[in-house]
Protein backbone atom coordinates (compact mmCIF):
# COMPACT_ATOMS: atom_id res chain seq x y z
CA UNK A 1 0.00 0.00 0.00
CA UNK A 2 2.97 2.40 0.85
CA UNK A 3 4.29 1.99 -2.21
CA UNK A 4 0.86 2.25 -4.36
CA UNK A 5 0.35 5.84 -2.59
CA UNK A 6 3.74 6.82 -3.37
CA UNK A 7 3.53 6.22 -7.07
CA UNK A 8 0.19 7.62 -7.07
CA UNK A 9 1.56 10.91 -5.69
CA UNK A 10 4.65 11.20 -8.04
CA UNK A 11 2.09 10.03 -10.98
CA UNK A 12 0.15 13.42 -10.10
CA UNK A 13 3.54 14.97 -9.98
CA UNK A 14 4.58 14.05 -13.28
CA UNK A 15 1.23 14.57 -14.69
CA UNK A 16 1.43 17.95 -14.50
CA UNK A 17 3.34 19.57 -17.44
CA UNK A 18 1.16 22.79 -18.94
CA UNK A 19 4.16 24.95 -18.19
CA UNK A 20 7.13 22.65 -19.63
CA UNK A 21 4.91 22.37 -22.75
CA UNK A 22 4.86 25.95 -22.57
CA UNK A 23 8.67 26.50 -21.59
CA UNK A 24 9.28 23.93 -24.78
CA UNK A 25 7.42 26.29 -27.01
CA UNK A 26 9.92 29.13 -25.67
CA UNK A 27 6.88 31.56 -24.61
CA UNK A 28 6.88 30.59 -20.50
CA UNK A 29 6.24 33.93 -19.33
CA UNK A 30 6.77 33.30 -14.90
CA UNK A 31 9.39 33.73 -13.04
CA UNK A 32 11.57 35.94 -15.02
CA UNK A 33 14.52 36.87 -13.53
CA UNK A 34 14.89 40.76 -12.27
CA UNK A 35 18.67 41.68 -12.16
CA UNK A 36 18.47 45.39 -10.60
CA UNK A 37 16.04 47.55 -8.60
CA UNK A 38 12.27 48.27 -9.02
CA UNK A 39 12.26 50.44 -10.95
CA UNK A 40 10.73 52.33 -14.87
CA UNK A 41 13.59 50.47 -16.34
CA UNK A 42 14.97 47.25 -15.11
CA UNK A 43 17.80 44.73 -16.30
CA UNK A 44 17.10 41.40 -17.62
CA UNK A 45 19.94 39.34 -19.01
CA UNK A 46 21.98 42.79 -18.92
CA UNK A 47 19.52 44.29 -21.07
CA UNK A 48 17.62 47.50 -20.32
CA UNK A 49 14.08 46.62 -20.12
CA UNK A 50 10.76 49.59 -19.66
CA UNK A 51 8.94 47.90 -16.63
CA UNK A 52 5.01 47.97 -16.85
CA UNK A 53 4.18 45.16 -14.95
CA UNK A 54 4.82 46.63 -11.13
CA UNK A 55 2.54 47.03 -8.62
CA UNK A 56 5.01 50.28 -7.35
CA UNK A 57 2.51 52.66 -8.20
CA UNK A 58 3.99 55.76 -6.83
CA UNK A 59 7.40 54.33 -7.77
CA UNK A 60 9.16 54.16 -4.22
CA UNK A 61 11.05 50.77 -4.09
CA UNK A 62 14.31 52.42 -4.71
CA UNK A 63 13.10 55.89 -2.91
CA UNK A 64 16.86 56.89 -1.11
CA UNK A 65 14.52 57.33 2.17
CA UNK A 66 13.18 54.07 1.74
CA UNK A 67 16.72 52.69 1.36
CA UNK A 68 18.17 54.39 4.34
CA UNK A 69 15.77 53.91 6.47
CA UNK A 70 15.61 50.26 5.92
CA UNK A 71 19.68 50.34 6.58
CA UNK A 72 19.08 52.13 9.89
CA UNK A 73 16.43 49.53 11.13
CA UNK A 74 19.04 46.63 10.33
CA UNK A 75 21.67 48.49 12.43
CA UNK A 76 19.45 49.25 15.12
CA UNK A 77 17.43 45.98 15.51
CA UNK A 78 18.93 43.67 13.03
CA UNK A 79 17.55 41.63 10.06
CA UNK A 80 14.49 39.71 12.08
CA UNK A 81 12.72 39.33 15.05
CA UNK A 82 13.27 35.20 15.58
CA UNK A 83 9.26 35.22 16.72
CA UNK A 84 5.41 35.96 16.22
CA UNK A 85 4.29 39.29 17.13
CA UNK A 86 2.37 37.49 19.99
CA UNK A 87 5.38 36.15 21.61
CA UNK A 88 9.06 37.79 21.01
CA UNK A 89 8.69 38.91 17.70
CA UNK A 90 6.72 42.95 18.52
CA UNK A 91 9.26 45.96 18.30
CA UNK A 92 8.72 49.17 19.28
CA UNK A 93 9.09 50.41 15.36
CA UNK A 94 5.93 47.70 14.54
CA UNK A 95 3.73 49.36 17.28
CA UNK A 96 4.72 53.12 15.99
CA UNK A 97 4.01 51.58 12.12
CA UNK A 98 0.51 50.54 13.40
CA UNK A 99 -0.12 53.97 14.79
CA UNK A 100 0.67 55.39 11.49
CA UNK A 101 -1.53 53.06 9.46
CA UNK A 102 -4.28 53.86 12.13
CA UNK A 103 -4.00 57.49 11.52
CA UNK A 104 -3.29 57.16 7.55
CA UNK A 105 -6.63 55.05 7.17
CA UNK A 106 -8.52 57.03 9.79
CA UNK A 107 -9.04 54.04 12.14
CA UNK A 108 -9.02 53.54 15.94
CA UNK A 109 -6.41 50.96 15.57
CA UNK A 110 -4.55 48.29 12.80
CA UNK A 111 -2.52 45.70 13.29
CA UNK A 112 0.62 44.17 11.22
CA UNK A 113 0.94 40.93 9.39
CA UNK A 114 3.87 39.32 7.40
CA UNK A 115 2.09 39.60 4.60
CA UNK A 116 -0.71 40.69 2.74
CA UNK A 117 -2.05 37.14 1.93
CA UNK A 118 -1.60 36.31 5.49
CA UNK A 119 -4.29 39.62 6.08
CA UNK A 120 -6.99 37.84 4.74
CA UNK A 121 -6.16 34.47 5.69
CA UNK A 122 -5.65 35.76 9.25
CA UNK A 123 -9.08 38.25 9.19
CA UNK A 124 -11.59 36.45 7.42
CA UNK A 125 -11.03 32.44 9.42
CA UNK A 126 -11.24 34.21 12.71
CA UNK A 127 -14.24 36.31 12.07
CA UNK A 128 -17.16 34.32 11.61
CA UNK A 129 -18.83 31.75 13.27
CA UNK A 130 -20.40 28.24 12.20
CA UNK A 131 -24.01 30.09 11.73
CA UNK A 132 -22.54 33.29 10.11
CA UNK A 133 -21.97 34.70 6.35
CA UNK A 134 -18.55 35.96 4.07
CA UNK A 135 -20.54 37.36 0.78
CA UNK A 136 -17.53 37.86 -1.59
CA UNK A 137 -17.92 39.39 -4.93
CA UNK A 138 -16.78 36.76 -7.23
CA UNK A 139 -13.67 38.88 -8.62
CA UNK A 140 -12.07 38.90 -5.38
CA UNK A 141 -9.11 38.66 -4.72
CA UNK A 142 -7.96 34.84 -4.31
CA UNK A 143 -6.39 35.71 -0.81
CA UNK A 144 -10.34 36.32 0.15
CA UNK A 145 -11.30 32.94 -1.43
CA UNK A 146 -9.05 31.19 0.65
CA UNK A 147 -9.71 33.18 3.88
CA UNK A 148 -13.18 32.40 3.65
CA UNK A 149 -12.74 28.83 3.09
CA UNK A 150 -10.69 28.83 6.28
CA UNK A 151 -13.38 29.96 8.44
CA UNK A 152 -16.16 28.21 10.47
CA UNK A 153 -18.48 30.88 7.94
CA UNK A 154 -20.62 30.19 4.94
CA UNK A 155 -19.40 31.63 1.90
CA UNK A 156 -21.67 33.32 -0.54
CA UNK A 157 -20.82 35.05 -3.68
CA UNK A 158 -22.59 37.83 -5.60
CA UNK A 159 -21.63 38.91 -10.02
CA UNK A 160 -19.09 41.42 -9.54
CA UNK A 161 -20.07 44.63 -8.75
CA UNK A 162 -23.70 43.59 -9.51
CA UNK A 163 -25.51 45.04 -6.81
CA UNK A 164 -28.96 42.93 -7.78
CA UNK A 165 -27.01 39.96 -7.53
CA UNK A 166 -25.57 41.23 -4.07
CA UNK A 167 -29.18 41.95 -3.20
CA UNK A 168 -30.58 38.73 -3.94
CA UNK A 169 -27.89 37.28 -1.68
CA UNK A 170 -28.16 39.04 1.35
CA UNK A 171 -32.25 39.44 1.26
CA UNK A 172 -32.79 35.70 2.73
CA UNK A 173 -30.34 35.89 5.44
CA UNK A 174 -31.24 35.50 9.06
CA UNK A 175 -31.22 38.77 10.85
CA UNK A 176 -29.49 37.56 13.87
CA UNK A 177 -26.25 36.35 12.56
CA UNK A 178 -23.09 38.10 11.30
CA UNK A 179 -22.52 38.92 7.91
CA UNK A 180 -19.40 40.41 6.34
CA UNK A 181 -19.61 41.99 2.63
CA UNK A 182 -15.82 41.46 0.91
CA UNK A 183 -14.75 43.40 -1.73
CA UNK A 184 -11.41 44.67 -2.98
CA UNK A 185 -11.33 48.46 -3.68
CA UNK A 186 -9.91 48.23 -6.61
CA UNK A 187 -9.85 44.69 -8.51
CA UNK A 188 -6.55 43.58 -9.30
CA UNK A 189 -6.95 42.41 -12.70
CA UNK A 190 -9.27 44.87 -14.35
CA UNK A 191 -8.24 47.89 -12.39
CA UNK A 192 -12.47 49.05 -11.95
CA UNK A 193 -13.34 50.32 -8.58
CA UNK A 194 -15.78 48.18 -6.17
CA UNK A 195 -19.13 50.46 -5.76
CA UNK A 196 -18.64 51.10 -2.29
CA UNK A 197 -21.52 53.69 -1.99
CA UNK A 198 -24.05 51.23 -2.88
CA UNK A 199 -22.75 48.44 -1.47
CA UNK A 200 -22.44 50.39 2.21
CA UNK A 201 -26.13 50.91 1.60
CA UNK A 202 -26.97 47.46 1.03
CA UNK A 203 -25.12 46.46 4.10
CA UNK A 204 -27.21 49.00 6.51
CA UNK A 205 -30.60 47.82 5.01
CA UNK A 206 -29.39 44.64 5.88
CA UNK A 207 -27.86 44.36 9.03
CA UNK A 208 -24.58 43.40 7.49
CA UNK A 209 -20.66 44.93 7.96
CA UNK A 210 -18.15 45.87 5.34
CA UNK A 211 -14.35 44.51 4.69
CA UNK A 212 -12.64 46.51 2.33
CA UNK A 213 -9.34 44.37 0.71
CA UNK A 214 -7.37 48.00 -0.37
CA UNK A 215 -4.35 46.09 -1.52
CA UNK A 216 -4.51 48.09 -4.87
CA UNK A 217 -6.52 51.20 -3.74
CA UNK A 218 -3.54 52.39 -1.16
CA UNK A 219 -1.72 54.91 -2.64
CA UNK A 220 -3.86 55.55 -5.54
CA UNK A 221 -7.96 57.16 -4.20
CA UNK A 222 -8.35 59.30 -1.80
CA UNK A 223 -7.48 61.84 -0.34
CA UNK A 224 -3.16 61.82 -0.38
CA UNK A 225 -3.70 58.40 -1.44
CA UNK A 226 -6.16 57.35 1.80
CA UNK A 227 -7.58 54.36 -0.20
CA UNK A 228 -11.24 53.77 -1.63
CA UNK A 229 -13.15 54.09 1.52
CA UNK A 230 -11.86 57.50 1.79
CA UNK A 231 -12.32 58.22 -2.39
CA UNK A 232 -15.75 57.83 -1.37
CA UNK A 233 -15.93 59.77 2.19
CA UNK A 234 -17.37 56.09 4.07
CA UNK A 235 -14.14 55.35 5.77
CA UNK A 236 -16.45 55.40 9.19
CA UNK A 237 -19.40 52.85 7.47
CA UNK A 238 -16.52 50.26 6.52
CA UNK A 239 -15.47 48.36 9.48
CA UNK A 240 -12.67 46.81 8.32
CA UNK A 241 -10.21 48.32 6.07
CA UNK A 242 -7.16 45.63 5.18
CA UNK A 243 -4.23 46.61 3.16
CA UNK A 244 -0.21 45.54 1.62
CA UNK A 245 2.80 47.23 1.99
CA UNK A 246 3.67 45.73 -1.31
CA UNK A 247 2.25 48.11 -3.45
CA UNK A 248 2.38 51.71 -3.03
CA UNK A 249 3.85 51.39 0.09
CA UNK A 250 7.35 49.60 -1.92
CA UNK A 251 8.09 46.93 1.04
CA UNK A 252 6.54 43.39 2.14
CA UNK A 253 3.57 43.07 4.97
CA UNK A 254 0.37 43.71 5.62
CA UNK A 255 -2.53 45.35 7.88
CA UNK A 256 -6.14 45.09 8.76
CA UNK A 257 -7.41 48.65 10.43
CA UNK A 258 -10.59 48.78 12.36
CA UNK A 259 -11.86 50.06 15.68
CA UNK A 260 -10.37 48.85 19.20
CA UNK A 261 -12.65 46.06 19.83
CA UNK A 262 -12.00 44.31 16.49
CA UNK A 263 -8.39 45.05 16.48
CA UNK A 264 -7.85 43.14 20.03
CA UNK A 265 -9.88 40.09 18.89
CA UNK A 266 -8.12 39.71 15.79
CA UNK A 267 -4.52 40.39 17.56
CA UNK A 268 -5.31 37.37 20.40
CA UNK A 269 -7.47 34.74 17.80
CA UNK A 270 -6.14 35.63 13.99
CA UNK A 271 -4.01 32.44 13.49
CA UNK A 272 -2.17 33.64 10.95
CA UNK A 273 -0.82 36.48 13.07
CA UNK A 274 -0.16 34.20 15.99
CA UNK A 275 1.63 31.60 14.24
CA UNK A 276 3.72 33.23 12.04
CA UNK A 277 7.24 35.10 12.28
CA UNK A 278 6.83 39.55 12.72
CA UNK A 279 7.92 41.50 9.86
CA UNK A 280 11.86 42.49 9.68
CA UNK A 281 12.32 45.60 11.23
CA UNK A 282 13.65 47.36 7.97
CA UNK A 283 10.20 46.19 6.42
CA UNK A 284 8.63 48.31 8.85
CA UNK A 285 11.04 51.48 8.82
CA UNK A 286 10.72 51.63 5.06
CA UNK A 287 6.77 51.87 5.47
CA UNK A 288 6.62 54.14 7.61
CA UNK A 289 9.23 56.15 5.67
CA UNK A 290 6.65 55.24 2.47
CA UNK A 291 3.32 56.84 4.57
CA UNK A 292 5.67 60.02 5.31
CA UNK A 293 6.60 60.42 1.77
CA UNK A 294 3.18 59.96 0.49
CA UNK A 295 1.64 62.48 2.46
CA UNK A 296 4.49 65.13 2.04
CA UNK A 297 4.19 64.77 -1.63
CA UNK A 298 0.90 64.36 -3.05
CA UNK A 299 1.90 65.42 -6.91
CA UNK A 300 2.92 61.88 -6.89
CA UNK A 301 -0.10 60.63 -7.04
CA UNK A 302 -0.99 63.65 -9.57
CA UNK A 303 1.35 62.25 -11.97
CA UNK A 304 0.23 58.97 -11.43
CA UNK A 305 -3.20 59.80 -12.57
CA UNK A 306 -2.00 62.04 -15.41
CA UNK A 307 -0.22 58.94 -16.73
CA UNK A 308 -2.48 56.50 -16.40
CA UNK A 309 -5.17 59.28 -18.28
CA UNK A 310 -2.22 59.74 -20.71
CA UNK A 311 -1.88 55.55 -21.24
CA UNK A 312 -5.02 54.92 -21.70
CA UNK A 313 -6.21 57.24 -23.85
CA UNK A 314 -3.36 55.99 -26.48
CA UNK A 315 -4.61 52.08 -25.91
CA UNK A 316 -7.97 53.57 -26.68
CA UNK A 317 -6.83 55.06 -29.79
CA UNK A 318 -5.01 52.02 -30.95
CA UNK A 319 -8.11 50.03 -30.75
CA UNK A 320 -7.61 48.13 -27.99
CA UNK A 321 -9.93 46.91 -25.33
CA UNK A 322 -9.15 47.90 -21.63
CA UNK A 323 -12.51 47.00 -19.97
CA UNK A 324 -14.03 48.62 -17.17
CA UNK A 325 -10.68 49.74 -15.57
CA UNK A 326 -10.55 53.26 -14.13
CA UNK A 327 -7.19 53.07 -12.69
CA UNK A 328 -3.48 52.70 -13.14
CA UNK A 329 -4.09 49.07 -14.30
CA UNK A 330 -5.19 48.80 -17.41
CA UNK A 331 -6.14 45.10 -18.93
CA UNK A 332 -5.27 44.55 -22.68
CA UNK A 333 -7.75 41.65 -23.62
CA UNK A 334 -6.10 39.51 -26.03
CA UNK A 335 -8.69 36.86 -25.46
CA UNK A 336 -6.31 33.41 -26.38
CA UNK A 337 -4.04 31.96 -23.87
CA UNK A 338 -0.86 31.18 -26.41
CA UNK A 339 -1.09 34.71 -27.65
CA UNK A 340 -1.12 36.01 -24.45
CA UNK A 341 1.88 33.90 -24.05
CA UNK A 342 3.28 34.91 -26.99
CA UNK A 343 2.53 38.67 -26.78
CA UNK A 344 4.25 38.96 -23.60
CA UNK A 345 7.54 37.15 -24.47
CA UNK A 346 7.88 39.25 -28.10
CA UNK A 347 7.48 42.64 -26.15
CA UNK A 348 9.83 41.29 -23.27
CA UNK A 349 12.25 40.82 -26.36
CA UNK A 350 11.66 44.55 -27.40
CA UNK A 351 12.01 45.80 -24.17
CA UNK A 352 8.91 45.78 -22.66
CA UNK A 353 7.95 44.08 -19.51
CA UNK A 354 3.94 43.42 -19.50
CA UNK A 355 2.06 40.43 -17.51
CA UNK A 356 0.06 37.98 -19.45
CA UNK A 357 -3.31 36.88 -17.31
CA UNK A 358 -4.98 34.10 -18.22
CA UNK A 359 -7.57 31.47 -16.24
CA UNK A 360 -7.88 30.79 -13.64
CA UNK A 361 -7.00 34.86 -12.68
CA UNK A 362 -9.53 35.89 -15.67
CA UNK A 363 -12.49 33.38 -17.45
CA UNK A 364 -11.69 31.21 -20.50
CA UNK A 365 -11.52 34.31 -23.36
CA UNK A 366 -10.50 36.81 -21.38
CA UNK A 367 -6.72 36.49 -21.56
CA UNK A 368 -5.26 40.12 -21.24
CA UNK A 369 -1.84 41.26 -20.91
CA UNK A 370 -2.15 43.50 -17.73
CA UNK A 371 -0.32 47.11 -18.47
CA UNK A 372 0.24 48.85 -15.30
CA UNK A 373 1.54 52.59 -14.79
CA UNK A 374 3.90 53.93 -11.94
CA UNK A 375 4.03 57.49 -11.10
CA UNK A 376 7.71 58.19 -12.16
CA UNK A 377 6.98 56.67 -15.87
CA UNK A 378 7.46 59.48 -18.21
CA UNK A 379 5.35 60.20 -20.97
CA UNK A 380 7.77 59.20 -23.44
CA UNK A 381 8.31 55.84 -21.76
CA UNK A 382 4.22 55.15 -22.14
CA UNK A 383 4.84 56.18 -25.94
CA UNK A 384 7.56 53.88 -26.46
CA UNK A 385 5.61 50.92 -24.71
CA UNK A 386 2.62 51.02 -26.11
CA UNK A 387 4.35 51.94 -29.71
CA UNK A 388 5.54 48.43 -29.64
CA UNK A 389 2.35 46.87 -27.99
CA UNK A 390 1.00 48.03 -30.79
CA UNK A 391 3.00 46.83 -33.25
CA UNK A 392 3.44 43.24 -32.15
CA UNK A 393 -0.19 43.05 -31.40
CA UNK A 394 -0.34 43.62 -35.36
CA UNK A 395 1.82 41.46 -36.04
CA UNK A 396 0.03 38.85 -34.25
CA UNK A 397 -3.43 39.52 -35.46
CA UNK A 398 -4.39 41.02 -31.91
CA UNK A 399 -5.19 44.38 -33.50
Amino acid sequence: MEQKNRNMFRDKMKAFDAPQKVQEMGYYPYFRSIESEQDTVVKMKGKDVLMFGSNSYLGLTNHPRLKEASKKAIDKYGSGCAGSRFLNGTLDIHLELEEKIARFVDKDASIVFSTGYQVNLGVLSALPGRHDYLILDDKDHACIYDGARLSFGKMLKYSHNDMDSLEKVLKPLPEDVIKIIVTDGVFSMEGDIAKLPEIVELAKKYGANVMVDDAHGLGVLGEKGRGTSNHFGLTNEVELIMGTFSKSLASIGGFIASDYDTINYLKHLSRSLVFSASIAPSNAASVIAAIDIIEEEPERIEKLWANTNYAKKLLIDSGFNTGRSETPIIPIFVGDEIKTFVLTKVLQDEGVFVNPVISPGVPKGDEMIRFSLMATHTFDQIDQAIGKIVKVSKQLEIL
